[in-house]
Order: C-alpha cells, then sequence, then structure tokens
C-alpha cells in the first residue's frame, strides 16, 4: 500500500489548527490534503486568511492545498474533500482542525489500514473512543463496533464508494429494513438524520452508512485523540460536552485480531445516548414514507 494520506478539513481557528499541524508534524505524516473552507462573511475572513497563511506555510511534508471560493460548511466540505481524496487513493485517514493525538497514532492507523484492507466487513478504523462507550476488559486490543466514527478515522475508497448513493434517511431505511430498531447505537441517530441537510451534517450518514451495510468500525482500547474545539468557534461540536477524555496514554501495541463487533457495544452507546427515541422514530418514519 502506497503512503496514506491524511485528509485535513479546516476553516476559522487558526490556534485550533496550529496545535493539529504540531501534531500532525510530530507524527511524520508524509502527505496531507488540505481543504480550507471560505469565509461566511467579514466577521470570519481574518480568521479564514490566518487558517490559510499556516496551511501554505507547511514546509515538513507534501500539501495538496484546495482553498474554497465559497464557505461550503463541514458537511458538504467534508464529503467533496474525502470523494475526490478516494477516487486517488486506495485507503486515507481524515482529520479535522480540532484533533489532536499522541506519537504513534498515525503510524497505528495505517498499519490498521494496512491489515483490514482486503476485510470488507471492517469498513473504517479509528483511534478515538471514551471510557463510556469502550467495553469493559478488552485489555490493550482493539475491538469492532457497529457504530463509526467521526473523530480522526480511516476508511478504504471501497467502504467510501457508496456513501453518496442517497442520504443519510436512506441509509437509515436500509438500516431498518436489516433488522435494526429506530434508537439502535443511540437516540441521537434518528435525530441528526432528519436534520442531515438542514444543518450541514455528514456523519451520521457515514454512521448509517456502516448500520446499512454491516459493516465494522476498528476502534483502540483506549483513545489517542481529544477533541480540543468544544468552545464558542466550534461548528458543529459544541453541543458535545461530556465527551472530553481522560489524559491520552501512549498509543497502543499493534495486533489485530480478527474482528467482530464487541456485544457490549449497542447498549454503551444506547446508554450514552438514552431516551426519547420511539418519539423521534415516528418523526423518522414519517419522514421515510412521505413522497
Amino acid at each position: 500500500m502506497n503512503a496514506i494520506p491524511v485528509v485535513l478539513f479546516a476553516y476559522a481557528r487558526p490556534e485550533h489548527l496550529r496545535r493539529v499541524l504540531g501534531c500532525l508534524r510530530e507524527n511524520a505524516v508524509p502527505l496531507i490534503y488540505a481543504f480550507a473552507d471560505g469565509a461566511k462573511g467579514r466577521n470570519d475572513a481574518s480568521a479564514v486568511a490566518a487558517t490559510r497563511a499556516l496551511l501554505r506555510g507547511i514546509d515538513w511534508t507534501e500539501v495538496r492545498f484546495v482553498e474554497r471560493p465559497e464557505n461550503l460548511g463541514l458537511g458538504r466540505n467534508v464529503l467533496a474533500g474525502v470523494t475526490e481524496v478516494a477516487a486517488q487513493h486506495e485507503a486515507f485517514v481524515v482529520w479535522e482542525d480540532d484533533l489532536v493525538c499522541v506519537p504513534g497514532t498515525y503510524a497505528w492507523l495505517c498499519a490498521a489500514l494496512a491489515h483490514y484492507a482486503g476485510d470488507e466487513h471492517v469498513m473504517s478504523v479509528t483511534a478515538w473512543t471514551h471510557p463510556r462507550v469502550t467495553p469493559a476488559g478488552i485489555g490493550t486490543e482493539p475491538y469492532g463496533d457497529a457504530r463509526a466514527e467521526s473523530w480522526v478515522w480511516g476508511a478504504w475508497a471501497r467502504s467510501w464508494r457508496r456513501m453518496n448513493e442517497g442520504n443519510a434517511l436512506t441509509k437509515a431505511r436500509r438500516a431498518i429494513e436489516r433488522g435494526l430498531p429506530a434508537g439502535a447505537y443511540g437516540a441521537d441517530l434518528p435525530a441528526m438524520a432528519r436534520d442531515e441537510e438542514r444543518k450541514n451534517l455528514w456523519a451520521v450518514r457515514w454512521i448509517y452508512h456502516h448500520l446499512a451495510c454491516g459493516g465494522l468500525c476498528l476502534r483502540p482500547p483506549w483513545s489517542m485523540v481529544e477533541h480540543i474545539g468544544f468552545d464558542r468557534s466550534a461548528t458543529n461540536a459544541a453541543a458535545a460536552l461530556g465527551w472530553d477524555n481522560p489524559p491520552l496514554r501512549p498509543a497502543p501495541p499493534v495486533a489485530w485480531p480478527a474482528l467482530r463487533e464487541h456485544p457490549d457495544c449497542r447498549r454503551l452507546w444506547e446508554a450514552a445516548y438514552p431516551g426519547g427515541w420511539r418519539r423521534l422514530w415516528l418523526r423518522l418514519r414519517a419522514r421515510l414514507n412521505s413522497p
């Protein structure tokens, strides 16, 4: 497998991005595709310009830089950027401008992508997990989870290829046809699927893409990644309070089990995002059945 690129999405948080770039340099990332979103107007123009200046100033690795002429928002930017890179590379790692990591994270993800490249049941890998959703007693080995991840993750062109065939609601319907109830893997999912277009989301489609295909996400036994963007400058993460990790530990050893879903994953996600899913399901079903 050739060098695996990092697909980096940035917008208007130069101080966050500066820390992220430090991590990527420390991890010796050999190639970055940087997609810089455009400004919404005068209020964010200077922050966008500062962000782009940081990306143009990278001199320690190869960078392929795309400056969006308009503001796409995170959802459209990610969908378009990953699709572009997936057309050129068989595997890739996706990063956003508010996610920092420990040394060895990129190497661990690349090793996982190389090992599971031929296993179509494994659709993605990630460097993030959290004690709230990590099964007890797993030791130092990674585990399989049917709920995909959007915070520092990697995938293959094969698993992204059908991502744009339908939206989150379409993929939710397919997951339901496979026998999953609406609240499976968290009551947050039906609401996000309903709001995908209005809120310019992308991750809920990726999650339902896994659930519709019966695919797995490989998660580490502990997190190598922390989100530093839980502040007023966040675009989509401000509501994710309560998901900050304990102090990060070094990357786990490279050990790749024959992957199957851990039996506790669904229960843990449903406990993390409980309540009200039957009402949300009725609203989702009305959307699915509407002309």
